[in-house]
């Protein structure tokens, strides 16, 4: 099971990270991906994107390993016809099939070890029907900007708010943690850190072969613009079209 980090003042504040210009264009690509049918978001937090998702018409049900964040949702008169069950997305059932099956905001990294990743994408398949989709938003390691001898890379630097990825590992484990430093009333700094599995694209996509499904899409952002070699984040679309389907083809060869 995953360390949850989720807890107390963190998720009673969490929504206060989230804007109309982000979620936004989140939700119209899931609605148009989930093509009427039922969605499932792993590690669906306060709802903050489900929400507005079931507000769109589409059937939402959630895992979710924080019980604080699973609070807040179901404080939320809106998230009331939402099914959430409390646990981990890489192993968990939800006792439905679904359209579609999405994990946003880089949560995908939040599984800090390989085969806690390849689980994440095996439990996605088993929750699909046949032709559904699973769709990853993940940034995409900035290695590239780490300065000689340095091994954080500053993501946001501003008066009350310092968002920094620290490397610690980057041979063997692909580790780093996101620390976020936010100035209180009191004038003082706190800090929340998390830590980090970094993913690349193409090793998503052999996660993705090994539970049965193939790339359909990859953009830059939820707009849908091209995914190029500049592009900071990725927005990643998989079909499943059987969970059989390697085995399949190795015994007929």
């Amino acid at each position: 099971m995953p360390e949850n980090r989720f807890v107390g003042e963190i998720a009673r504040t969490y929504d206060q990270g989230s804007s109309a210009e982000v979620v936004g264009p989140t939700v119209d690509c899931l609605v148009l991906l989930a093509e009427g049918g039922p969605a499932l978001e792993f590690a669906i937090g306060t709802g903050r994107v489900a929400v507005p998702l079931a507000g769109r018409g589409i059937n939402v049900a959630g895992i979710d390993i924080s019980a604080d964040m699973l609070a807040e949702l179901r404080a939320k008169p809106e998230a009331a016809a939402i099914t959430v069950i409390e646990g981990d997305m890489a192993t968990d059932r939800v006792d439905d099939e679904f359209s579609l099956v999405y994990l946003v905001f880089n949560t995908i990294s939040n599984l800090t070890t390989q085969d806690e990743q390849v689980a994440c994408f095996e439990n996605a398949a088993r929750h699909l029907r046949v032709g559904g989709r699973f769709v990853i938003e993940n940034g995409v390691p900035d290695l590239r900007r780490l300065a000689p001898d340095n091994a954080a890379v500053p993501f946001t630097v501003s008066d009350d708010y310092i968002g920094l990825d620290e490397y610690t590992d980057l041979t063997h484990q692909q580790q780093f943690r996101s620390r976020h430093l936010r100035r209180g009333r009191d004038g003082k700094f706190r800090e929340f850190w998390v830590p980090f599995r970094y993913v690349w694209p193409s090793e998503l996509d052999l996660m993705a072969r090994i539970a049965g499904m193939t790339l359909e899409h990859r953009w830059a952002t939820w707009d849908r613009s091209p995914f190029t070699g500049e592009s900071r984040s990725a927005v990643s679309v998989w079909r499943r079209s059987s969970f059989d389907e390697p085995a399949a083809k190795e015994s007929a060869q």
